[in-house]
């Protein structure tokens, strides 16, 4: 029974290290101390206990003009993933996560400034990158995440932690709140020296990562169920005709963001700002965000877009 174990356990030692970390299998075997017929045969086992589920991904006939017709529509770099039929929520976050977190390994460049946004989807991304060092990078917390019940310090940082240590990169934290509870408070935070440092850097990104929120979605983001927002401020959300966020900053469905009172107490960036990133990285799954996607893409926030094929067609749908 111990060697059963023991080797079920080696079987799925390898085919972490082969499948979710690409390491080939003459690495694995020399890290395992085993030989590259072995690491084979581990291999072969995993399969054949499923603990590696393979797929096909969906035909280019099929997904190829879903792309063209988003880069064409927005002007953007679109990347859709087709999830097998029946897949869940969850599991569609995952596929698309995994793919989204290839594209921004991708986009980095050496002694860059990345800023990344806190959420759910962006914490699904960060579990799934690839390790790739970038010297000189530095990763920054696009907004706060306190609130009157929590600081939101240990969710954002463990967050930042993984795009760190995926890229070898310096990590810079912004701990404020998400919303100030004025706006004369979060002038008087954006005096502050500590602050207007990572103000600076937010000034100097070249690459920005995040997903879209939706404050009326069937499933909610972390911001929409964390406590951050009070009844008052939905119904100012609905008088606003407010679609979605990016970074805590809320947006309508024609891209404006002006005139909406939340942004005034939001620590996340404005638009102006984040349009001077060279590379604007969306990270969005499930056909409940068509809106809030379009809103983003038409606001022009976006320069490299990572959806699943239904939230595609969604969206495209919803820009008819």
């Amino acid at each position: 029974m111990a060697s059963t174990a023991r080797r079920n356990r080696a079987a799925w030692e390898a085919a972490r290290r082969h499948y979710d970390d690409d390491q080939s299998m003459e690495v694995i075997a020399a890290e395992l101390g085993v030989s590259r017929s072995t690491v084979s045969r581990l291999l072969q086992h995993a399969r054949d206990l499923g603990l590696v589920e393979v797929r096909v991904a969906a035909s280019p006939d099929e997904i190829a003009p879903l792309q063209r017709r988003l880069a064409e529509r927005w002007g953007i770099r679109a990347f859709v993933v087709a999830p097998q039929a029946g897949d869940d929520e969850e599991s569609t976050l995952g596929e698309v996560s995994a793919s989204a977190a290839r594209v921004i390994a991708d986009a980095l460049a050496p002694e860059s400034v990345i800023g990344v946004a806190w959420g759910s989807t962006m914490e699904a991304v960060s579990r799934r990158l690839p390790g790739r060092v970038v010297p000189g990078c530095t990763i920054v917390q696009l907004n706060g995440a306190g609130n009157f019940h929590t600081s939101g310090v240990p969710y954002a940082s463990e967050l930042l932690r993984r795009f760190g240590e995926s890229f070898g990169a310096r990590i810079e934290q912004f701990p404020v709140p998400a919303f100030f509870d004025s706006t004369s408070t979060r002038e008087a935070y954006w005096r502050e020296r500590s602050t207007r440092r990572i103000l600076a850097l937010h000034a100097r990104l070249d690459c920005a990562v995040f997903g879209v929120g939706s404050p009326f979605a069937h499933t909610p983001g972390h911001v929409y169920q964390g406590g951050y927002l009070e009844q008052p401020d939905y119904a100012q959300l609905r008088a606003e005709r407010v679609v979605g966020d990016i970074a805590t900053v809320f947006y309508r469905a024609d891209g404006s963001s002006s005139g909406i009172p939340l942004n005034d107490r939001a620590s996340g960036p404005s638009f102006a700002l984040l349009r001077r990133a060279r590379r604007r990285v969306c990270v969005a799954a499930g056909p409940g965000k068509a809106l809030a996607l379009r809103g983003a893409l038409t606001a022009g926030l976006v320069t490299d877009l990572v959806v699943d094929r239904e939230l595609a067609m969604a969206t495209l749908q919803a820009a008819r």
